[in-house]
């Protein structure tokens, strides 16, 4: 969002965020925005984070597959009902301050940007009747798509369900399933909540899901070098890679690092932002993998130094991920799978080793698996058997993992116009046309009988059942005359 909000700032656009007391990244004071501070008792910062990692690390690496499927789940069931509880005292903290909602309503602001993974800005956007644009990819109920385009079961996959666009039956079976269980963990868990809030403030005639369908705008973080081809809306604008950008020099420290990695080239390693630190038994096991290796290694690592590490290794708190990915004696990306590092993977057209964690990592190294350019492991094996080392050795080797990332990153780059850019350029089109209705379809406003032609179906079935009825019965009819007749005929 802190991209949106700079390209914003630079087209000389007012912008103020609304952040809580427990905001994690999202700072009081800034040079290019304003700020709302709401006083909350929890949020998502990073304690609520890390607290979330340490069990899935411990739940992945258990030794009974069902248990964890199990576990998983309830860890997923408590974040599904926490989170909408957190964001609707955050949003009831604001709409009963009076003073504070006077003082937004005299700014006469021209729309909401909001991200739609938690349902805030919608409610705030309702409140002052404005326009609703997202930065999306998730929003309350699951994956954006699945929200507002159609959505075939047949060859769209449930996020989290480890599936590709190329099912078949079982894996159509297990696509159902999947999605029966989202639908009842958002009518069930999620929903609720939100709706709750709604009749408190607004009234039950006003339903939370027609709001967050209702936005006027959709700037999907995706396109269709990563995603896979599906039905879409026409106000679902695609900025994938918007974040991405030509790689700068390097620091020159960093930068006689990698030149004396010579012919053997450098791998990066880095799990994100979130991942504070691994278990020593797996830092030891992905020490001693990259110690084996010719290459030189950037290692984005915090916690303790591992024991098993090699001369060839670089830990670093921090590095300039971009720029790095853009060096040309960069072979290999060890990436968690967050959607930043996955564009920028494929911008630079760099080959990718993946961890995921949680969240939607799973799904975006699986979409860059499909595709040949990556290999994907588990934490609950990368320190078993040298899978690690043979996944770095099978990706450093085999040509096609960099030959299949090129060709995305071609793809990917082929475009009339920059992703940001579109991006602003659609925010404005909001702005100036005070939303997009013409846009909007008013589907999301329809029952499920009536989407699905269901009702339709029943009156058509009825009415061929009618004349076959009446059909059957006319030549009944007919059949017993003519019976009859000859009955008396031969009398």
């Amino acid at each position: 969002m802190d991209i949106l909000v700079k390209a914003l700032h630079s087209k000389g656009h007012s912008i103020t965020v609304v952040r809580t007391t427990q905001s994690w990244y999202i700072k009081e004071e800034s040079t290019y925005y304003d700020s709302i501070t709401v006083p909350v008792a929890e949020g998502v910062n990073e304690d609520f984070v890390n607290s979330i990692l340490g069990k899935l690390l411990d739940i992945e690496r258990g030794k009974s597959s069902a248990l964890n499927l199990f576990y998983l789940e309830m860890m997923a069931l408590d974040f599904l009902t926490s989170v909408p509880r957190m964001i609707c005292e955050m949003t009831r903290n604001m709409f009963e301050n009076t003073d504070l909602m006077n003082d937004i309503k005299e700014r006469d602001y021209d729309l909401v940007l909001t991200d739609p993974a938690w349902g805030g800005g919608i409610l705030l956007a309702h409140y002052l009747k404005l326009p609703l644009v997202y930065n999306v990819r998730w929003v309350t109920s699951g994956e954006g798509h699945h929200s507002i385009a159609p959505s075939p079961l047949s060859y769209i996959p449930m996020n989290m369900s480890g599936l590709s666009d190329k099912m078949n039956f079982v894996q159509r079976v297990k696509n159902m399933l999947f999605y029966f269980l989202n639908q009842a963990e958002n009518i069930f868990l999620v929903n609720p909540v939100y709706q709750a809030f709604c009749d408190e403030f607004f009234g039950p005639e006003v339903k939370f899901t027609e709001l967050m369908q209702g936005a006027d705008l959709w700037l999907m973080r995706v396109d269709f070098v990563f995603e896979f081809p599906r039905p879409t809306m026409p106000n679902v604008i695609y900025m994938g890679g918007f974040q991405c950008k030509p790689a700068k020099p390097l620091p020159p420290d960093l930068e006689e690092f990698v030149q004396s990695s010579g012919e053997h080239g450098v791998i990066i390693m880095s799990l994100g932002t979130f991942v504070s630190g691994l278990p020593t038994d797996i830092t030891d096991e992905i020490a001693a993998a990259f110690a084996k290796l010719p290459q030189k290694v950037i290692w984005r690592h915090k916690g303790d130094r591992p024991a098993t590490l090699g001369n060839n290794t670089l830990l670093l708190d921090w590095m300039p991920q971009n720029d790095l990915l853009g060096h040309p004696q960069i072979k290999l990306f060890v990436a968690h799978g967050g959607t930043n590092g996955v564009q920028e993977a494929i911008y630079h057209g760099v080959p990718v080793v993946g961890l995921p964690l949680f969240f939607d990592q799973y799904d975006n190294l699986l979409r860059l698996k499909e595709r040949g350019g990556a290999i994907v492991l588990s934490m609950a094996t990368v320190d078993k058997d040298n899978n690690f080392l043979e996944a770095l050795q099978e990706v450093l080797h085999e040509p096609s993992y960099r030959m299949n990332m090129q060709r995305l990153s071609r793809l990917h780059r082929d475009k009339p116009m920059e992703p940001l850019d579109s991006a602003v350029f659609w925010i404005e089109f909001v702005m100036r046309h005070k939303g997009a209705a013409h846009l909007r379809t008013e589907s999301y406003k329809m029952p499920w009988y009536s989407y699905h032609s269901v009702d339709v179906m029943l009156f058509l079935v009825t009415v061929v059942l009618l004349v076959v009825v009446l059909f059957a019965a006319l030549i009944k009819c007919v059949c017993v005359r003519v019976f009859f007749r000859r009955k008396i005929q031969s009398e």
